[in-house]
């Protein structure tokens, strides 16, 4: 099904499968949302912003791995490798979709790596937060917070980086149940198109 409001919204698809939807008392109904997309697309501020509107809670998949691990990410990469940081990536992924409804903000790879993809579709509404290479560049460029991935790149560099994994990684992000831009995405849009109003 497509949706249009503006030019913002790109694509919904309804999944038929798990029963995610339970009775609320504030007008909309219990669902984990995830939130997807690349690094520097928004995930973080718009997934508190969100939770904050539905009386959510919310996740930050990243914090929450940093809380466990008693590590930063950049750590964690630095000392004991990407392998181990998708492994417990996973595994906190998974603990959190026990928890009942909530906005969840996913890392940039996190959808890219075992089920995860298939996990979320299956046990929430996957949102994906479409930008362009450039606008990604613009925001990296100036984030206070470097990842990982992305560290010591800047100008061309960073574009073509951000290019070549946006590619590798994309194929897994358009599997998600909605897609919207991201460049102004607002909380009030994401519940239009899940919610319908």
């Amino acid at each position: 099904m497509t949706v249009k409001a503006g030019r913002l919204l790109i694509r919904t698809r309804i999944w038929r499968k798990a029963p995610i939807f339970v009775p609320t008392t504030i007008g909309y109904p219990a669902m984990r949302i995830y939130l997807i997309g690349f690094m520097g697309s928004g995930k973080s501020t718009i997934g508190r912003r969100l939770a904050k509107r539905l009386a959510y809670p919310f996740y930050d998949l990243d914090s929450v791995l940093e809380e466990k691990l008693g590590m930063s990410i950049r750590e964690v990469f630095n000392e004991r490798g990407e392998v181990c940081f998708r492994t417990e990536e996973q595994k906190v992924l998974h603990q959190i979709s026990k928890e009942g409804r909530g906005v969840i903000a996913t890392g940039g790879g996190t959808p890219c790596f075992f089920d995860n993809m298939a996990h979320m579709n299956k046990t929430g509404v996957t949102v994906y937060l479409k930008m362009s290479p450039l606008s990604l560049s613009h925001r990296l460029e100036n984030a206070r917070l470097k990842r990982p991935l992305m560290e010591g790149k800047q100008g061309a560099e960073l574009l073509a980086s951000i290019r070549e994994l946006l590619m590798e990684r994309e194929p897994y992000y358009l599997q998600a149940s909605c897609i919207i831009k991201g460049e102004n995405a607002k909380p009030e849009q994401i519940m239009a198109l899940i919610f319908g109003h």
